[in-house]
């Protein structure tokens, strides 16, 4: 069963950066065709997708709550997909999570983000 493995959380001051990164542990997974999304959740909260980048020609997409500030993009020799996120302010705080969509769907763990002063 394949893996995702987020990493380059942290903690980080309010209009700090960070850049996550999401790798599938299998060499072999078909990762170029997977759609991967971003999402977060935060304590107490429901859980919401922050950026998508589609398999094909990827597209990407992003809610307004981010847009402009993160930046989603992947390296399909590497089975690794990036959220670059700017401009960090406190209501991004939360864990963060990286999923693959296609004939399957999997999650990775999911890694924290901070942003604190």
């Amino acid at each position: 069963q394949v893996q995702f493995v987020e990493s380059g959380g942290g903690l980080v001051q309010p209009g700090g950066s960070l850049r996550l990164s999401c790798t599938a542990s299998e060499g072999g997974f078909p990762f170029s065709e997977y759609t991967m999304t971003w999402y977060r959740q935060a304590p107490g909260g429901e859980r919401e997708w922050v950026a998508w980048i589609a398999a094909t020609d990827e597209s990407t997409d992003y809610p307004d709550s981010v847009r402009g500030r993160f930046t989603i993009s992947r390296d399909n020799a590497k089975n690794t997909v990036y959220l670059q996120m700017d401009n960090l302010k406190f209501e991004d705080t939360a864990v963060y999570y990286c999923k693959a969509a296609g004939l399957k769907s999997y999650w990775g763990r999911g890694i924290q983000v901070t942003v604190s002063s």
